[in-house]
């Protein structure tokens, strides 16, 4: 299976043209199972969402995980996700809570079927605080006993995360989109999901759709039984 995760700055590209369907075009360009994005909603008012759901389903047959406490938002505090309507049947959502000195959650979404958990996150910029949360993120996976993927956009400039045991991807290096100088976003493994390959996506309209470019992660999850 195939993962990105993408922080699309609520669909303002380095033009600072506001345009979607660049983010859509871009999400096409690199054909993922399931899609973790961070800022998808606007920061004021209601947070109404970016996204044109309309031409995701129609066109490229994405579906979003209903994980919004509001009926404009795409996300919870701009974290969404979205999933292949012909591959996945509708999973299993929950907000999760973060310790955090400003508006932050993650959000998390279990695909039964294939017996695998993917938690999108948006960290804080303040390390103590991004540790915590980091420890947070990882004893919630742990605590499931379910394989599971965190991914988003960590806001740690090191090299290391502070997981502890678990299997962290670095795809490489993914901000600024136009010149990478930072690997902030990445991926951590908990439990039986194994990376088979990992990449930072590079085309003409990624380096001018956002101010990050997408990573994108394939791998394998421990299976006792075949997908339903």
């Amino acid at each position: 299976m195939r993962i990105a995760s993408y922080n699309i700055r609520k669909a303002v590209g380095l033009d600072w043209r506001r345009d979607p369907h660049r983010i859509v075009d871009v999400i096409a360009e690199i054909d993922a199972d399931i899609v973790v994005l961070q800022e998808a909603d606007k920061r004021l008012g209601e947070r109404p969402g970016v996204l044109p759901l309309d031409r995701l389903i129609a066109d490229h047959k994405y579906g979003l995980a209903q994980v919004s406490s509001s009926s404009r938002s795409h996300g919870w505090h701009g974290n969404a996700i979205l999933y292949r309507l012909d591959g996945f049947s509708e999973p299993t959502t929950e907000r999760i809570p973060i310790p955090a000195r400003e508006p932050r959650g993650a959000v998390g979404a279990h695909f039964a079927c294939h017996k695998v958990k993917v938690i999108g996150a948006h960290l804080a910029v303040t390390s103590g605080v991004r540790r915590e949360q980091l420890q947070t993120l990882c004893a919630h996976a742990a605590h499931a006993d379910i394989p599971t993927i965190i991914a988003g956009d960590f806001n740690h400039w090191g090299r290391h995360l502070p997981v502890g045991q678990h299997e962290v991807v670095t795809p490489g290096l993914s901000f600024h989109a136009s010149r990478q100088i930072a690997a902030l976003d990445r991926f951590i493994l908990v439990g039986g999901v194994k990376a088979t390959n990992a990449h930072v996506h590079r085309s003409l309209k990624s380096r001018q759709a956002s101010d990050h470019l997408p990573v994108v992660l394939d791998f394998d999850v421990a299976q006792e039984d075949a997908p339903c």
